[in-house]
């Protein structure tokens, strides 16, 4: 494996592992969520983190208008 290659995120995640991916000027970009799971079985941890540092809900139910465009910050 390169260098390069040992810094992506699939080279640094088993497949079993999440993720949660934050962007430069530290605001949620998203959850790498690993094949075979759904959002009900997110680790505790994820989702405290979740609520207390970016205010999300996973018990809220998704309304089509609350989803964001690609490319836009998530608040």
């Amino acid at each position: 494996m390169s260098e390069k290659e040992s810094r992506t995120l699939e080279a640094q995640l088993d497949d079993d592992d999440w993720a949660i991916i934050i962007g430069k000027d530290g605001n949620l970009k998203g959850v790498f969520i690993p094949d075979g799971q759904d959002e009900e079985l997110v680790p505790e941890s994820i989702v405290e983190i979740m609520a207390t540092y970016f205010g999300v809900d996973f018990d809220d139910e998704i309304d089509e208008a609350d989803v964001v465009p690609p490319g836009e910050t998530l608040h």
